[in-house]
């Protein structure tokens, strides 16, 4: 396939969206979506605020446009490393390694995932609960499988539906990266993934 090569014109416009897009996310996570203007984006972004309307139609779309950009960032992510061609329990450590990874990269991005799963600002503007929740129902299918072939062959014992496993695990690291924002020094993402896995592999009941 032939390279399509963008004009400066065209170039600097991406730069320009990027970086108010990049703004907004700094903003979003540390204040939340109420308590942002479009004033206040333009002047982090260093841009007059009529630059921010040339794209976007206003706060809520610019919102739900750096909502979706990350999710789909940060889902690709995950999926490139449940996909890696390894066995059932190294695509899963891939998860969590890969997750803590992401997350630890951008600590705005963590913040403005937690207020969405969160169901904080899901209803902010008709339709973005669907695109997301969307999104996630079909990134939780894909770590399911994963579950379910593992099942298939007797790699985990069928203990729950493939979904729930996907849902808990995911919750797991969750949990741990929550804690990783609130206190960083006391509470580290595990470097190990085990530290995360064995809660579902080994449970706590003492065989």
């Amino acid at each position: 396939m032939a390279e399509i090569r963008l004009s400066r014109r065209e170039r600097e416009r991406l730069r320009h969206r990027k970086e108010i897009l990049e703004a907004a996310l700094e903003l979003f996570s540390e204040k939340g979506f109420h308590n942002v203007s479009m004033l206040e984006i333009a002047k982090k972004a260093e841009f007059a605020t009529g630059t921010l309307y040339k794209f976007f139609e206003n706060k809520e779309d610019l919102y739900k446009a750096l909502v979706l950009e990350q999710s789909e960032k940060f889902h690709n992510a995950l999926g490139q490393a449940i996909e890696k061609p390894d066995d059932e329990v190294e695509k899963l450590r891939n998860f969590v390694r890969a997750k803590g990874e992401v997350f630890r990269a951008n600590v705005s991005m963590i913040r403005l995932y937690f207020a969405e799963t969160r169901g904080a600002s899901f209803n902010i503007m008709a339709g973005l609960d669907r695109d997301i929740r969307e999104r996630y129902g079909h990134f939780l299918e894909t770590l399911a499988s994963v579950f379910a072939r593992g099942m298939e062959k007797k790699r985990f014992q069928e203990i729950a539906d493939p979904y729930y496993l996907a849902v808990a695990i995911e919750n797991l690291t969750n949990a741990f990266l929550f804690l990783w924002l609130e206190a960083p020094d006391q509470h580290p993402y595990p470097d190990d993934p085990d530290i995360i896995l064995n809660i579902l592999f080994k449970g706590l009941l003492d065989q």
